[in-house]
């Protein structure tokens, strides 16, 4: 019998997505031989605090922009029609709806180096193994430390391009009326010229 087959689970606020997003998805699916990426926009993400920047509905519709007609990719709209605010609820969501498959949750390096503030982080872990895309500014030294806390066989550190882009960044660049075109897909940056997004 083959080995089971593996989706990766990219999760994130996505206000906006952008390159860097498309960028990690993409070297975890070659690094690792993943089936898809699923990309999950968040309903109301935990650690984010404050209001809700933008709309759900238009975050799963930038996502779905973002990916365009890349096939290894998809938008998973599971986060926001049940309302699930943890990610170990996205992952036991997502576990049902794809019995036959093994997940593989892609985070960054931030995340990997907070995770036991997260909840239920063990809970997480017997879920999914975590592909880590090391972040401009977090050291070698310690997210092989974090990666090794949790199980070597259940974290992975992908050799993945550092691009330090953040949503952050771009809604502040739109403010600000500077360029956002090479930082976003260019459908991305066309819906947010449009509509007025971020102005």
């Amino acid at each position: 019998m083959g080995a089971t087959a593996r989706l990766g689970v990219v999760g994130g606020s996505f206000d906006p997505p952008h390159v860097a997003h498309l960028a990690i998805a993409s070297e975890a699916f070659h690094a690792l031989g993943l089936e898809r990426v699923l990309f999950v926009p968040a309903a109301a993400p935990p650690h984010k605090g404050g209001g809700e920047r933008t709309p759900a509905g238009v975050r799963l519709e930038l996502t779905s922009l973002a990916l365009d007609d890349d096939l290894r990719f998809t938008v998973s709209g599971v986060e926001i029609e049940r309302g699930l605010s943890y990610t170990a609820d996205t992952l036991r969501a997502l576990g049902a709806r794809y019995p036959d498959r093994e997940l593989v949750f892609i985070i960054g390096s931030d995340s990997l180096l907070q995770l036991e503030t997260w909840h239920a982080p063990e809970e997480l872990l017997s879920l999914c193994s975590l592909a880590v895309a090391p972040r401009p500014g977090d050291s070698p030294e310690a997210i092989a430390a974090a990666a090794a806390r949790w199980g070597d066989q259940q974290v992975g550190v992908l050799d993945a391009p550092l691009l330090a882009i953040s949503s952050t960044e771009i809604r502040a660049r739109v403010a600000a009326h500077r360029p956002i075109r090479y930082l976003v897909p260019r459908r991305v940056e066309e819906y947010i010229l449009e509509t007025g997004l971020y102005r």
